[in-house]
């Protein structure tokens, strides 16, 4: 049988899932650290988007509880208010509640059997589990 994750309920607001528009300044915030609008633009791969698009979806991204922004003068530089790992972790989470059972055995057996793993992969993979078993035990 499956051993399940435990639900943790923590008081804070449930976090909502990032779009991928909202994902890739994310991802650019993340990158930077922190950053004034036009530097968070300059991180921008090509094609850049729109400007007015970036801000709006910062803005949405404030509203959602993910970007904050000091304000100096009549400029807002933004940084993250969660982190990458924190959201990773929830995210990740999320969807092992939702596809796999709340199973996070589940989500490995499925992904086992779909993926071509080399040998080095595999002995990571085993590698990184003991390591997880070991502190575990601690």
């Amino acid at each position: 049988m499956a051993r399940k994750k435990e639900n943790i309920e923590d008081n804070s607001i449930k976090m909502k899932e990032l779009t991928k528009a909202e994902e890739q300044v994310m991802q650019v915030i993340w990158n930077i650290g922190q950053g004034f609008a036009n530097e968070i633009m300059a991180a921008f791969p090509e094609p850049k988007p729109a400007y007015n698009t970036v801000l709006s979806i910062i803005k949405i991204l404030e509203n959602k509880g993910f970007v904050k922004h000091e304000t100096f003068c009549r400029a807002h530089r933004y940084s993250p208010a969660i982190s990458k790992e924190d959201y990773s972790q929830r995210y990740l989470g999320s969807v092992v509640e939702r596809y796999f059972n709340n199973s996070y055995l589940d989500l490995v057996s499925a992904f086992a059997k779909k993926e071509n793993f080399s040998i080095e992969e595999l002995e990571e993979m085993k590698k990184a589990i003991d390591e997880a078993i070991t502190a575990e035990k601690k």
